[in-house]
């Protein structure tokens, strides 16, 4: 996995694991798209302290050791996506992919469906045979992403606060995971 990279029509994709000194790349493409895709959603407050929050986070979810469950994707070697997964918080047995990404600027680009594919691959070799999600039920561009990558609504939602302001609904997204090459 590390170093395998995909050549489309805007460039190279490359995606690897992510390291302990990719604590701000992570930040800074989580809070710019978070604050892109939630924050119009949100208070004007609650947004900003979102933003602030995912911007400072991954230094200290990278020193948990986790980097083997987040993938970071770059295009042209800019770092653009990423996606962090593993066993569900909910459903025994099943895999979740916990946060997934891209930087505003490369959306379209194709990276995202790499990222997906790559996260899947070691979704599957990790011994899962299905993987689920939870997405905003406002976010049509991130329905439409998921549903063009095989997810299928559950039924189940839930909403969540974010702080200050009214909840944020959530739906959630399944589907299996593809079978060795």
């Amino acid at each position: 996995m590390p170093g395998a990279s995909v050549y489309v029509m805007t460039g190279v994709i490359t995606v690897r694991p992510a390291e302990p000194g990719d604590g701000d790349v992570l930040g800074e493409i989580h809070a710019l798209s978070w604050g892109v895709s939630h924050g119009p959603l949100c208070t004007p407050q609650v947004a900003a302290a979102g933003i602030e929050e995912r911007r400072t986070k991954w230094h200290a979810v990278l020193a948990e050791g986790v980097e083997d469950t987040i993938l970071l994707a770059h295009l042209d070697e800019r770092p653009g996506a990423f996606a962090r997964f593993g066993a569900s918080t909910s459903r025994p047995g099943s895999a979740e992919i916990h946060t997934f990404f891209a930087h505003p600027d490369v959306w379209g680009s194709g990276i995202a469906a790499v990222l997906l594919k790559a996260a899947l691959e070691r979704v599957r070799d990790a011994g899962y045979d299905d993987v689920h999600l939870w997405t905003l039920r406002d976010s049509a561009q991130a329905r439409r992403f998921y549903a063009k990558n095989g997810f299928t609504e559950t039924g189940r939602t839930h909403d969540h606060d974010f702080g200050d302001g009214p909840p944020l609904a959530l739906i959630e997204l399944q589907r299996a995971v593809p079978g060795p090459r």
